[in-house]
């Protein structure tokens, strides 16, 4: 069976949306801190895997952790959970169609954004620091340099490849979107998911995760060097990625309006 066209994308993505809106309150933190725990899971296995070749290339470093980071969307998109990255794209065509208004759309992303960073917090202190999984080198220098490059990274540059990344994040939600079936959904979620990894882009949840990591092993990083420098600007730059460079241009050029 082929898969969907780009209107039953779009068609699909305004259920989403109506439906990511309307969820109580509970439910939405809930889902929310699951899907930062899961994008933590795959932050975990991409340092783990990616550094374990000490004096490796760093291309082929690069293309290892990003070979096994999409287990993170896949498990969100397969198994549900609430992605602010996500939902800056699959929010627009219900708000372009004006089912909600701006309200709804800052609701979930507050929500679905605090959530995650409840999760991939979480995840990095339990499940790796107190386990111990980077205690030891090679993993324990690197998860302090991942952090400390981060945070010293330009604003602007930040900014942009944080919109690369989310670019590469809801292009993958659309390709799942018109997938029917599980390996389908998974190979879309997986190859612009593995691009943004190794071009090295900005995605503000991983960076929920590996920069406090890094902080918890040691990183000469302050959490308001870790705000300012890299999670604002992440952010925005997420934003604009999923909601000007994925959500609405689909919207533009493939919604009717259903009213």
């Amino acid at each position: 069976m082929p898969v969907k066209n780009p209107t039953d994308v779009i068609n699909i993505a305004l259920d989403n949306g109506r439906n990511k809106t309307s969820l109580r309150t509970q439910r939405l933190i809930i889902l929310s801190i699951l899907a930062g725990a899961y994008i933590a899971l795959g932050g975990a296995l991409s340092l783990i895997a990616g550094y374990g070749f000490p004096g490796s290339p760093v291309a082929l470093q690069k293309i290892i952790s990003g070979c096994v980071f999409p287990i993170g969307l896949i498990l969100i998109v397969i198994l549900g959970g609430e992605l602010f990255t996500g939902n800056n794209a699959m929010l627009i065509p219900a708000f372009m169609n004006r089912d909600y208004g701006l309200g709804a759309v800052l609701r979930n992303w507050t929500i679905v954004y605090f959530g995650n960073f409840i999760g991939a917090l979480a995840f990095a202190w339990l499940m790796v620091y107190l386990s111990g999984l980077t205690s030891g080198e090679p993993y324990h220098s690197a998860i302090i340099k991942v952090a400390e490059t981060k945070v010293s990274l330009s604003w602007l540059t930040v900014f942009l490849r944080g919109i690369g990344a989310n670019w590469c994040v809801c292009l993958a939600v659309w390709l799942a979107m018109s997938g029917r079936r599980l390996a389908e959904k998974m190979l879309a979620c997986w190859l612009p998911v593995m691009a943004f990894v190794v071009l090295g882009y900005e995605h503000c949840i991983a960076n929920m995760f590996f920069i406090p990591l890094g902080m918890m092993e040691g990183a000469d990083v302050s959490i308001g060097a870790f705000l300012i420098a890299n999670l604002v600007p992440a952010t925005i730059g997420n934003i604009v990625g999923g909601a000007i460079f994925v959500g609405m241009p689909h919207a533009m050029l493939h919604l009717k309006r259903q009213k």
